[in-house]
């Protein structure tokens, strides 16, 4: 008779490989459920966010040294304490609303010098250097961040005029320390006025805007609003226009001289402005044939132009905001030409001119971000 438990062991060794295999699949299988998978990288900031931490840095930068040249009495306290109000308020305006880590991009923005200025030349250096550097960057940036770079940019170089003046220290060279600018009619990027019925009747390969992919409806959209706030730049034009012409023959002779070469610089922007809301398919605004001035213009005529050129400042930067190419660039030097007016007749143009900001709804300065710049800082 055989023995049993001797021919049993053959039987037995694969259901042996096949526990063993199936207990090593199992941890293997444990073991990569247990892994975390990679996480991705994160998404590189946009062109827009780097230049408003770029401009958010030197804010703070600027507004430390500006609390150091305050402290050592040099300067006039008066100029040195509203250059450090101005950049903090810009700061808070500029103020990422929860702190991120810092990447590189394909496009940088536009560098300012980062050496700490110790003394008033090398403040209104660098605040002249930081503000080229953000109106350089509104020309890319998008919309709403454009604007707001834009009245950064604008407010910090008259800064560094009125900084330049009270400590007797020169300009750098090609700071536009005062009006001027393009205002010509000629070179507007708009697309060229096609009616609404003939881009619907167009097949739908031809309803698309030149490299940007936008249909036809989205094009017409942003024409519509475009074409809104290029005739609001036009009634303020023609209003600052009436303005002059009114306050000429009651200014002093001291005062004429500019009032003179400002209206013609009016004239300039007002034509250019039309000419730029007809390509953008904007109806024609007509001159008025008068307008109310407030009761003190006439007793008091530079103030009053002072106030005429501030409010010519929100719709300039609603067509920073809104243009592109040639028609941004020409509103960014029309909006730096209103601001440098409106400040040469005693008017303020506010720490963000083409922004209408409110102050006090701005968010107070993290403690992290403050003690970078100033122990008491607020």
């Amino acid at each position: 008779m055989k023995d049993r438990r001797h021919d049993s062991r053959p039987r037995l060794r694969p259901l042996r490989y096949a526990v063993f295999a199936l207990a090593a699949l199992v941890v293997l299988s444990l073991g990569f459920a247990l892994i975390p998978a990679e996480k991705p990288a994160p998404a590189q900031p946009s062109f827009s966010e780097r230049a408003r931490a770029a401009a958010f840095s030197d804010a703070m930068d600027l507004r430390a040294a500006g609390q150091g040249l305050a402290a050592n009495g040099a300067v006039d306290s008066t100029t040195v304490d509203g250059v450090v109000t101005l950049l903090t308020i810009q700061a808070k305006a500029l103020q990422s609303p929860a702190p991120a880590p810092a990447a590189q991009g394909s496009a940088s923005p536009s560098p300012a010098p980062t050496t700490p200025a110790r003394g008033a030349a090398e403040l209104v250096q660098a605040l002249a250097a930081s503000g080229a550097a953000r109106v350089k960057d509104a020309e890319a940036a998008d919309g709403g961040m454009a604007r707001l770079l834009a009245g950064t940019g604008t407010a910090q170089l008259l800064a560094a005029g009125r900084l330049a003046a009270a400590a007797g220290v020169p300009l750098p060279p090609g700071t536009a320390a005062g009006p001027g600018g393009d205002v010509s009619g000629a070179g507007s990027s708009v697309s060229p006025c096609v009616a609404p019925s003939a881009v619907a009747a167009a097949p739908e390969a031809t309803q698309q805007g030149p490299g940007t992919g936008a249909p036809a409806n989205t094009r017409q959209a942003l024409a519509a609003v475009t074409a809104a706030a290029l005739a609001a730049v036009t009634a303020a034009e023609q209003q600052a226009v009436y303005a002059y012409q009114a306050a000429l023959p009651r200014l002093a002779a001291a005062e004429a001289a500019p009032a003179s070469e400002f209206l013609g610089q009016h004239k300039g922007l007002t034509a250019s402005a039309e000419a730029r809301l007809r390509v953008a398919c904007g109806a024609s605004v007509p001159q008025q044939p008068g307008y109310i001035l407030d009761s003190g213009f006439l007793a008091a005529p530079a103030a009053g132009l002072g106030r005429i050129e501030a409010s010519t400042l929100a719709p300039y930067g609603d067509v920073v905001a809104l243009s592109q190419g040639q028609d941004r660039a020409w509103a960014l030097s029309a909006l730096q030409s209103a601001a440098a007016r409106a400040a040469r007749w005693g008017a303020d143009p506010g720490p963000v001119p083409g922004l209408i900001l409110d102050v006090g709804q701005l968010p107070a300065l993290r403690a992290g971000d403050a003690a970078t710049a100033s122990p008491a800082a607020s």
